[in-house]
């Protein structure tokens, strides 16, 4: 079963990534939403105990929400960002059932964090408000929870769930430095690569 998922989600995946290439808005709007509802269905069959199935599934049902919000065709950049925020703290209820047992790692996790914060979050935060103000806080919300997931998945000590929280954040930082800064041509396939990796990461974490 798992192994057909993943070969599921690959095919699936490669579709979406393939309309980014392409600019092919129309096999996105089902390529993206199906990839994760195939992740979904990963954690499902990881056979990990009821309860943190639970909290992964509604965990990859908001950011299933957030795909389709920002889908080109619906375009509500607002309710997608609001969306994975929701998940990013329910993966960290997640992680913290794992156990967060790897305070050298978290701390690493929350070193890199700050370098983040400072290196890069304020010019994205910055675009976002020259854009709209109203997006500042948003974002500024959205960092803070996405390195609080990063640094708690670390602190677990759980390879798959470093390797996901890692590229959740690669993700995120390029779609906003894209979003608020400057656009590159590459950049729309980085996204999801990195955001297929992670969620197929954070999937695998359960088995």
């Amino acid at each position: 079963m798992t192994a057909a998922l993943l070969v599921a989600i690959a095919v699936v995946a490669a579709a979406d990534w393939w309309s980014r290439l392409r600019h092919l808005d129309r096999l996105e709007q089902w390529a993206k939403p199906a990839t994760t509802v195939l992740v979904i269905g990963l954690a499902v069959a990881s056979g990990a105990t009821a309860d943190r199935v639970a909290v992964a599934v509604v965990a990859l049902g908001f950011c299933l929400i957030g795909d389709v919000a920002l889908l080109p065709a619906i375009d509500r950049f607002v309710v997608g960002l609001a969306a994975f925020l929701v998940g990013h703290l329910l993966f960290i209820v997640l992680f913290e059932q794992y156990g967060l047992d790897n305070p050298i790692a978290g701390g690493i996790a929350l070193a890199l964090a700050v370098v983040l914060a400072t290196a890069v979050a304020p010019t994205i935060v910055r675009g976002a408000h020259e854009q709209r103000t109203a997006l500042a806080i948003p974002v500024m919300a959205y960092f803070a929870a996405i390195s609080a997931m990063a640094v708690c998945g670390w602190a677990t000590g759980r390879p798959w769930v470093i390797a996901g929280t890692t590229l959740f954040v690669l993700s995120d930082a390029i779609l906003g430095w894209r979003e608020f800064v400057t656009s590159r041509p590459w950049m729309p396939l980085a996204v999801m690569t990195t955001y297929h990796g992670a969620l197929v990461a954070l999937a695998l974490s359960l088995h």
